[in-house]
């Protein structure tokens, strides 16, 4: 069930709807909306409940109110109909401007994090990524700096002026996550690691929350729920592919995803390609396809070297490669009405 309150309702009113929520047994999550508040009662709503629906329309200061069918409350396009956007210092993702995040897959060293943050900055590139803390499918592989990956992000940040982004793999590493990063990232292995998800979402920080590749898209909106009911609306869903019978890529990018998403739900969508295929021959095809879906920016796996990279070496893009794919975005996002990235100066 969700309240609309009218246009300008006094926070006097707002306050008694509230308080009408709480002694109706529910626990009410307040949107603000860019135009009017909107509540939005958590709780399950039986057929006794739903009579509540007039009483909560009688009180003052409220336009209507609706039920909501889907059990991904707070996500859900009903609860809010105008897009998100989420704030992350000069860039904000979600709206007409596209976001591009680009980086390594791993911080493996200061000279490979400086030079590639400088190249995706010069490219175009809004915000950087790269991993410390590191989800490898074998205990002998390359795990991450750890707290040390970290601190070279920061310097990063310092020095070309991104805002960073780094993958969260247990709770215990959050305080140092929170401490130097812009945006939380919950891996696609951690996706329905629900109790990780109530972790990030008390942090506050903003959210990328990625697919799993045997997840549904209802299944990725509920996972949403647990960082959202938190009291954590800056969550951005991320497409990185789905297990298909197909393994001529990685995984399949669900380019279906990406509009139903933006149909379901009012929270930014952005495509991972790098993860999706595993190969950077098909990176850019498919960023540009993202794009043209409808997603709202893009995670790309830059590195200087990749034949050196000490993980995810195929699927990472050359610092000319990248700048390729920036150029194409030129044409692309003129064509469907979005505007390109905006360096952060």
């Amino acid at each position: 069930m969700v309240i609309i309150m009218q246009t300008g309702a006094p926070e006097s009113e707002v306050d008694a709807v509230l308080r009408a929520v709480e002694g109706a047994g529910f626990r009410p999550w307040v949107n603000p909306g860019v135009e009017r508040k909107v509540i939005a009662l958590l709780g399950a709503v039986d057929a006794e409940k739903a009579e509540l629906v007039d009483h909560f329309s009688a009180l003052p200061g409220v336009e209507r109110v609706t039920l909501i069918s889907e059990p991904y409350k707070l996500a859900s396009r009903r609860t809010r109909a105008e897009p998100s956007l989420v704030d992350i210092g000069t860039v904000a993702i979600g709206g007409p401007r596209l976001t591009v995040i680009a980086g390594p897959c791993s911080v493996e060293n200061r000279e490979q994090m400086i030079e590639t943050a400088r190249t995706v900055k010069q490219a175009g590139a809004n915000a950087l990524r790269g991993g410390a803390f590191k989800p490898r499918t074998s205990p002998y592989s390359f795990q991450g700096l750890g707290v040390a990956g970290l601190q070279i992000l920061a310097e990063a940040r310092e020095l070309v002026g991104l805002p960073i982004v780094t993958e969260v793999l247990h709770p215990n590493d959050l305080d140092d996550i929170v401490q130097y990063a812009d945006i939380i990232q919950v891996g696609a292995r951690n996706m329905q690691n629900f109790r990780l998800l109530q972790e990030v979402g008390q942090t506050g920080k903003p959210v990328i929350l990625k697919r799993n590749p045997g997840c549904r898209v209802r299944d990725l909106l509920m996972a949403c729920e647990y960082v959202m009911l938190e009291g954590n609306p800056n969550v951005i869903l991320c497409e990185r592919g789905i297990t298909t019978f197909e393994d001529a890529t990685r995984y399949t990018l669900d380019l279906n995803a990406i509009p139903v998403m933006k149909r379901l739900s009012h929270l930014p969508v952005i495509a991972d390609p790098s993860h999706a295929t595993g190969d950077w021959h098909y990176v850019k095809a498919v960023a540009l396809a993202a794009v043209a879906a409808g997603a709202d920016g893009l995670m790309i796996e830059v590195h200087p070297n990749p034949a050196a990279a000490l993980s995810d070496g195929p699927q990472s893009l050359r610092p000319d490669k990248f700048s390729d794919l920036m150029q194409s975005l030129t044409g692309l996002a003129t064509a469907i009405g979005r505007e390109l990235p905006v360096p952060c100066e």
